[in-house]
Order: C-alpha cells, then sequence, then structure tokens
C-alpha cells in the first residue's frame, strides 16, 4: 500500500483519538457471565463458575471487587460490534467519568463517552477483544488484552480516505478501570497503534518524517 506522507504521523493522534478504540467487546465467554444477549441489568456478583473462565491473576476476590469487574466487563459487553449499546456504555461512567485514551492523548467525558464504542464499531464491525490477564485490587481493574477485528469500514485521515481491506486485526492493548460506588470514575486504555495501522496496511511514512523536502 502506498505510503501516507508527514503529516499523515502528525495527525495520527487525531485518528486514533475517536479510536478510544481501545473500547471493544470482551469475549463471548467472558461476556456471557455478565449479561445475557437481551438483558440490561448488571449483576451484582459473579459466581465462582462464571469467574473461572476469566484470566484472573488472583481468584480470591472480595465481593466489592467482583461487584466492580462485572461493571467492567458489562461495559465491554455493550462495546460490542454485535451487542452495541452506547447509552449504556455511556451509563457506565460516574457524571464526571472520563475516558482517557494515553497514546492519543485525549479524553473523553458526558455525550462525548458514546462515540468511542461507536467509532471502533464502524471501523471493526465484528470488534471484540481477548482478555489475557485481569487483575482486580479493590477499585481498580487492570486487563491486559488485545483488540481483534476486520477492518470492514473506511478509516478518514488527512491524506484522504483509507479504504477498509478487509484485514484482521490482533492490536495489544493494557486498561485501567477505576471505579466509585459501582460505576467507572476514570478509564485510561494504552492502545498499540503502530501494529493496528499496519495491520490495516497503513504504515508510518518515517522517510518523509527525516526529509520533510
Amino acid at each position: 500500500m502506498k505510503l501516507l506522507r508527514q503529516k499523515t504521523i502528525i495527525a495520527t493522534a487525531a485518528i486514533a483519538s475517536l479510536g478510544g478504540l481501545a473500547i471493544a467487546a470482551v469475549p463471548s465467554q467472558a461476556a456471557s457471565p455478565v449479561v445475557s444477549s437481551t438483558s440490561t441489568e448488571v449483576r451484582a456478583d459473579l459466581s465462582p463458575r462464571e469467574l473461572s473462565k476469566l484470566p484472573l491473576t488472583d481468584r480470591h476476590l472480595t465481593k466489592h471487587e467482583r461487584e466492580n469487574l462485572a461493571v467492567v466487563l458489562r461495559a465491554y459487553h455493550v462495546a460490542e460490534g454485535d451487542s452495541l449499546d452506547v447509552n449504556a456504555f455511556v451509563n457506565s461512567f460516574t457524571k464526571d467519568g472520563v475516558f482517557n485514551d494515553v497514546v492519543a492523548g485525549q479524553a473523553y467525558q458526558g455525550e462525548a463517552l458514546g462515540g468511542v464504542p461507536t467509532y471502533m464499531a464502524n471501523l471493526f464491525p465484528d470488534v471484540h477483544r481477548e482478555l489475557k490477564s485481569i487483575t482486580v485490587n479493590g477499585d481498580v481493574v487492570s486487563i491486559e488484552l488485545a483488540i481483534q477485528g476486520t477492518f470492514k469500514g473506511p478509516l478518514q485521515s488527512p491524506a484522504g480516505t483509507v479504504k477498509p481491506t478487509g484485514a484482521k486485526v490482533d492490536v495489544p492493548t493494557a486498561d485501567f478501570w477505576y471505579l466509585d460506588n459501582g460505576k467507572v470514575e476514570k478509564f485510561n486504555c494504552y492502545v498499540g497503534y503502530t501494529a493496528m495501522y499496519a495491520q490495516m496496511g497503513v504504515n508510518l511514512d518515517w522517510a518523509s518524517a527525516v526529509d520533510p523536502s
């Protein structure tokens, strides 16, 4: 694929900002314990059987920690491509809750939170997450994962529209959720954008950065 020019490098964060691309979906085996495909209610707790299906670093969780984990898994579930529920995602946050797309240097609050899962689902309609490791420590839930999906939606860039190629992506990501009284107060997301764009067929034109002329 033809390399994009230097301005694309500079604008990568702008493209990624709507990315909030971190918000995708938890795999079915992890999402199903929290909510069924038709339910809109968050379950107050997770059973030992449900917890056994998750890649927890420590399975000796308090009831409070299990409840916090249920909130996080629910937020992932309603951001899946096939079960997208923007209102439910936004309502997972406190009134002043914030989503920080740390790598892109962008933050979202209020109604703007809804654009995060919507953008990802438009870009990767089958978007989901493969959870690799989950650590729960009180009101903090830390997760190592991979965002997976198929590039079927157009990507808008300063150089023009990148047409979907059907390429598969498997993007290394780390999420840190901070909860307060059953709601997400802060969600810090770290997405491997360089890997993601390369897998989509978009390669940064480093030569242009070295020699602007």
